[in-house]
């Protein structure tokens, strides 16, 4: 699929910026009459990926019957299905066929270009005009050429969640702000039996993002933008971050097996390694908190114990230190759901239900209004620091859609595996591209 005009990735998030032009321009399928809306009986099907139990899993379900409750006429299906099946298998297939879920987890950035250039979302930019001026820039990733085909419920920076009771035990007198200090952390928890850090290269994509921040600290803001929007990949700091992986992977930070490791949702997996005390140290996003919670054997334990901080900085390199990796969830409707569809959408990032999912400590919010329901002292640390970052990249391989990220991805596990290299990673992003 053509790579040309790709969503722009420069996120100012959590400001109060004005009505996005998109949401001002025209366009978009036509509001359906008042009286049309809720006067036959409906079903809804809605997919998303709070597939554990636990809070999230638990607010979505009050949501739906709340919405159903508000609107007798409209019942509401649900299917929570894990992350990495939903976004590379199941969702996928369903919009292939001529009955996909009506409302849907959707991602943003390229993805959804592909999703659009494919016609499977409906053009909703009319009907959340409101939405949009309330959430500001953060929706814009949500939008293609113009135009919202989808809206954000939760958005954040990543960086590392810690473990302070073996932050203090090995002598770390505060968070890593660079590497060289990360590296010296690494260390000393080595010399106290303690894995320093956890992942879950399993499923890929938790083992992708430290290329990803790599990435991000070599090079320019500039040069990320243009491959987000041009696919092009040549500047030598695409390989500079392979080769900075690769001497961080020699210093052997992470656990046995980690090659197998999944990355959430099991007590096995890498997040349950942090929550439950055998890793001092996770990268993952701002949703974090929700999955440690729910793969905790002692969730008292894993708030008094529970920290996070920005990724470090790199000295010297030519990447803004100051810059962060972020993203988030969001929702869409399929092309040819019912006009209650929209209706719903709405309704999930109304300052009420979002002020309520803040409550549920499994991600930050994006409505303005709803920063009140954040309690949790590490999702307070993130509010701020996503607040101050002077740039957030998208994930890149939301950024690069799915063609470029999954390829590229695929390429930087093989460095982990020991097979892979620096250069095949950009060979594979270039000719990903191609396609």
């Amino acid at each position: 699929m053509a790579m040309k005009g790709r969503a722009g990735t420069a996120l100012a998030l959590l400001t109060t910026s004005a009505l996005l032009a998109a949401g001002c321009s025209g366009g978009g399928d036509e509001a359906p009459a008042e009286d049309e809306l809720y006067k036959n009986p409906v079903t809804l099907t809605w997919w998303h990926n709070a597939s554990q139990d636990g809070p999230g899993k638990t607010y979505w379900e009050k949501v739906a019957k709340d919405f159903s409750g508000l609107h007798p006429t409209v019942t509401i299906q649900i299917e929570a299905i894990e992350t990495n099946q939903l976004q590379r298998t199941r969702l996928p297939a369903a919009l292939l066929t001529s009955d996909p879920p009506d409302i849907f987890q959707a991602w943003g950035g390229g993805e959804m270009r592909e999703q659009v250039e494919a016609d499977y979302l409906k053009d909703v930019t009319d009907q959340v005009k409101t939405e949009v001026g309330n959430i500001g820039s953060a929706a814009e990733i949500w939008a293609v050429d113009g135009k919202q085909y989808g809206l954000p419920y939760r958005m954040g920076i990543e960086g590392i969640w810690y473990n302070k009771d073996m932050f203090a035990r090995a002598g770390i007198a505060a968070p890593p702000t660079t590497f060289d200090e990360l590296n010296d952390a690494v260390n000393k928890l080595k010399a106290i039996n303690v894995v320093p850090i956890a992942l879950g290269a399993g499923d890929k994509w938790p083992a992708a993002h430290w290329w990803y921040n790599f990435a991000l600290r070599a090079c320019s803001v500039d040069t990320l933008k243009k491959a987000s929007t041009e696919a092009v990949f040549d500047d030598p700091c695409f390989v500079k971050a392979g080769q900075d992986l690769k001497t961080f992977i020699g210093t052997n930070p992470f656990q046995p097996n980690f090659i197998a490791t999944p990355g959430q949702n099991d007590p096995t997996s890498a997040n349950g390694l942090l929550a439950n005390g055998k890793a001092a140290m996770e990268l993952m996003g701002d949703w974090n908190k929700g999955t440690l919670d729910t793969v905790a054997e002692d969730k008292a334990a894993l708030a008094k114990f529970l920290g996070w901080f920005p990724v470090p900085a790199i000295t010297g390199s030519a990447g803004d230190p100051k810059a962060a990796l972020g993203g988030g969830d969001g929702f869409a409707c399929a092309k040819n759901a019912p006009a209650e569809c929209v209706e719903f959408l709405k309704y999930l990032v109304s300052p009420e239900v979002q002020t309520g999912y803040a409550a549920t400590g499994t991600g930050l919010p994006v409505a303005k209004g709803a920063e009140s329901g954040v309690a949790d002292p590490a999702l307070k640390s993130i509010l701020e620091a996503t607040s101050s970052a002077t740039y957030v990249q998208l994930w890149l391989d939301t950024a690069f859609g799915s063609t470029v990220g999954n390829a590229m991805n695929d390429a930087i596990v093989a460095i982990f595996a020991g097979s892979g290299s620096p250069e095949k990673v950009v060979d594979a992003m270039k000719a990903a591209a191609r396609k």
